[in-house]
């Protein structure tokens, strides 16, 4: 498909058109395959890792980015903010603690903020707003302190944004769309919606998995794995590592884990309602990440309960 955008200096779907758009379903041999055995049509190894964190279940690091941008959305649209244009990035550096192989946040060691303007703001006003309208806002006052460091608009003007200021053929973010970086990640991107698709939809069963044993107590911190073969239904391999938070042996999380989940990609589409659409549900997942977010179509952030009978003793 290729693009074609108008001169603007803001993006905007009114800008765009595409030519030469040419659609085809995938391999029917592999179709056939996957969906007589609830078998995945693609090969790939997925991850999750949570910490223990209120509510989001998130590292620091990895939510305040994507909370720092809607605030910066919602800052355009108010009076002290005229100058601002639609193209932004966010990125915090948070220094952690290891507490027995659990991730304890200190503070934040650096804020990044780049963000688009028109030609009549200056940098001290745009970073004297940020500071202000953006980060106050966002960021707890407990991990904020004098030696925090703050690049805002580092580059000096960006007047000029969206794909005409810089456009390429990288792709999806993928670690930005999951944990900025804090786990490992199988390679997929979650583009697709065909939940045959395990990049998207078994990093998704993962990230319940992991996110239900940091709630359920028997962890501070894990890491799920699953890996995948084309037309096999059940996981190659099935793996969790707690870092040493365990309150029991990841072996016997692991267990648990397997009773309680059903990691081949025809139940998981169906335990997680991955068919369903409408609401905006997977638009939603364009912008802010996939994970750590309270919001009903995110069905993946739903917690099982899981329970250990050693600890129940």
């Amino acid at each position: 498909m290729m693009l074609v955008l108008m001169r603007t200096n803001a993006m905007s779907w009114l800008t765009l058109s595409s030519r030469a758009l040419i659609l085809h379903r995938v391999s029917m041999a592999i179709l056939q395959s996957a969906l007589r055995r609830l078998a995945p049509v693609t090969k790939v190894t997925c991850l999750a890792m949570p910490l223990m964190r209120p509510l989001s279940l998130c590292p620091l690091a990895m939510f305040l980015p994507p909370s720092s941008v809607p605030a910066l959305l919602k800052f355009a649209g108010m009076e002290p903010a005229p100058w601002l244009r639609p193209d932004g990035k966010t990125q915090v550096t948070v220094e952690y603690f290891n507490e027995n192989g659990a991730m304890v946040s200190v503070r934040v060691h650096t804020v990044l903020i780049s963000t688009q303007h028109d030609e009549t703001v200056t940098n001290d006003e745009i970073a004297a707003d940020l500071k202000e309208h953006v980060i106050k806002p966002v960021i707890p006052q407990k991990y904020l302190d004098e030696k925090t460091i703050f690049h805002l608009n580092p580059s000096g003007r960006f007047v000029i944004g969206g794909p005409h200021g810089d456009a390429g053929l990288t792709g999806r973010k993928i670690i930005i769309d999951t944990y900025g970086g804090w786990g490992a990640h199988g390679g997929g991107a979650f583009s697709g919606k065909d939940p045959t698709k395990v990049d998207r939809s078994g990093a998704y069963i993962v990230r319940q998995a992991a996110k239900s044993i940091v709630a359920s107590g028997l962890a501070r911190r894990c890491i799920v794995q699953v890996s995948y073969a084309i037309g096999v239904p059940e996981p190659l391999s099935v793996f969790v590592d707690t870092y040493g938070t365990g309150k029991i042996p990841d072996k016997e999380i692991l267990n648990i884990v397997k009773e309680k989940f059903d990691f081949r990609p025809g139940m998981i589409a169906i335990s997680l309602d991955l068919k369903r659409g409408g609401n905006g549900r997977f638009l939603k997942t364009a912008a802010y990440g996939h994970f750590g977010r309270d919001d009903p179509d995110f069905t993946w952030e739903v917690v099982k309960p899981l329970k250990s009978e050693k600890l129940q003793q």
